[in-house]
């Protein structure tokens, strides 16, 4: 059996398109539809129907997906095997949070070339909604979300933790000199330096908020995490960020988290793909490096 054709027949499958397909393995249309027809002749059975544009998997189909992700799953440890870690090449897209971003690329991004030089990355800032979408299309291949913890059969979850996060303001603010927990209340009126609304824990802060009937009013909206920090330390207003992120300046004594007492949000730092996601080489690797990482690391000094 043709590994080209077992290879053809599951990118056609994850992206429910010959011509998607095509794209993606830099074929023609004909050669996707050919190896395909190959494939169906050698199996004696039909794989896609094919109604008007659409194309879905047949029940014979997805039984054959299931046995070619294990056959090429095998081929590549068979491959990865006899080859030295530094030689796996690809390319890798990768779906996170906003939050996440900088201290990826700012900290962690020259280690990941030197071990990796083969490998390339594509970063996509998202929402917690918009990556499950991406990675259903296959158009992400892992996604690193900071959000409420997600659980479904038809993910799996590399690596997960849970990830604090606090109201902070600078250490020259009035609330941080206050004796004593605060509650929700007393932030009212403050200026709210927040992170991009309807992004990950942002949302889950809104919710709740709403739920206590309470309302604040940002000042300035980004999804740049080390911009909030600056500003936050020279007293312009007040965050609510994950620790990790406000870790450097609360240990320099530049910021401080507010004990608010009446309010908390259960978050979580998950890496996931898709069940049905064929794992390459370069994916295999880039799944190990960020699953042996400091998972939520400190962001870089300034």
């Amino acid at each position: 059996m043709d590994i080209k054709n077992l290879t053809t027949f599951v990118y056609t499958a994850e992206l429910g398109s010959f011509t998607k397909a095509a794209e993606m393995l830099g074929f023609s249309q004909s050669t996707v539809s050919f190896q395909i027809k190959q494939l169906e002749i050698e199996l004696d059975a039909q794989l896609f129907e094919r109604i008007n544009r659409t194309v879905a998997l047949t029940d014979k189909g997805r039984e054959v997906l299931g046995y070619a992700h294990q056959m090429l799953k095998m081929t590549q440890e068979l491959v990865s095997s006899i080859r030295r870690e530094s030689e796996a090449k690809g390319h890798v897209r990768l779906a996170m949070a906003d939050s996440l971003c900088h201290s990826l690329l700012q900290k962690d991004f020259s280690l990941f070339r030197g071990r990796f030089p083969g490998i390339s990355l594509k970063i996509i800032a998202a929402d917690t909604e918009e990556m499950f979408r991406l990675i259903d299309h296959n158009e992400a291949d892992v996604i690193l979300t900071l959000d409420k913890r997600i659980c479904a059969p038809e993910y799996v979850t590399i690596r997960e933790e849970r990830a604090s996060v606090h109201f902070v303001a600078g250490s020259a603010s009035p609330l941080a000199a206050a004796k004593g927990p605060l509650l929700v209340q007393d932030l009212a009126g403050q200026p709210f330096l927040l992170t991009e609304k309807g992004m990950s824990y942002r949302r889950l802060m809104d919710e709740r908020l709403a739920e206590m009937g309470a309302a604040i009013s940002p000042v300035l909206e980004t999804g740049r995490t080390d911009i909030i920090c600056r500003l936050v330390c020279q007293g312009i207003g007040v965050a609510f960020l994950p620790d990790f992120v406000t870790e450097q300046d609360v240990r320099a004594g530049r910021m401080v988290r507010l004990p608010v007492e009446d309010f908390a949000l259960d978050i979580w730092k998950q890496l996931i793909h898709h069940r049905d996601k064929w794992m390459s080489p370069a994916m295999e690797a880039v799944l190990a490096y960020c699953g042996e990482r400091e998972f939520c690391a400190p962001r870089a000094a300034p």
